[in-house]
C-alpha cells in the first residue's frame, strides 16, 4: 500500500468552491482508477487555503504510471487546478509501523 500526499494551497477566497471541486474531482476522476483504495481530505485550520489530499494506492505505479498517463488525470486537473495558488507538492509514503 502506498500513501500519496498532495499538499495543495489554493487562492484566497475560493474555499467554498474548492471544497466542492476537490471532492467531486476525487470521486469523479480518481476513485475509479486502477489501484485506487481510499482517500481523505484535510483542510488547514491556521491556513484555510491549505489542503492535504491523502490517497491510498495499491502500488506506486498505479499512481505515477497508470493514473497520471490516463485521461482521468487530465479530468482531475481540469476540475481542481483553476483554484491552485501554486503547483501542489506531491510525495509518496509507505507504512513503516502501525
Amino acid at each position: 500500500m502506498i500513501l500519496e500526499i498532495a499538499d495543495i494551497t489554493i487562492q484566497a477566497g475560493k474555499n467554498t468552491e474548492f471544497d466542492q471541486a476537490i471532492e467531486r474531482g476525487v470521486r469523479q476522476a480518481i476513485a475509479s482508477a486502477k489501484g485506487f483504495k481510499s482517500f481523505k481530505i484535510q483542510k488547514g485550520i491556521e491556513n484555510p487555503q491549505r489542503y492535504l489530499l491523502m490517497i491510498e494506492w495499491e502500488t506506486l505505479d498505479n499512481h505515477i504510471v497508470d493514473f497520471r498517463n490516463s485521461p482521468a488525470f487530465l479530468e482531475w486537473r481540469a476540475i481542481v487546478s483553476p483554484f491552485f495558488a501554486a503547483p501542489p507538492a506531491v510525495e509518496h509514503f509507505q507504512l513503516l509501523t502501525q
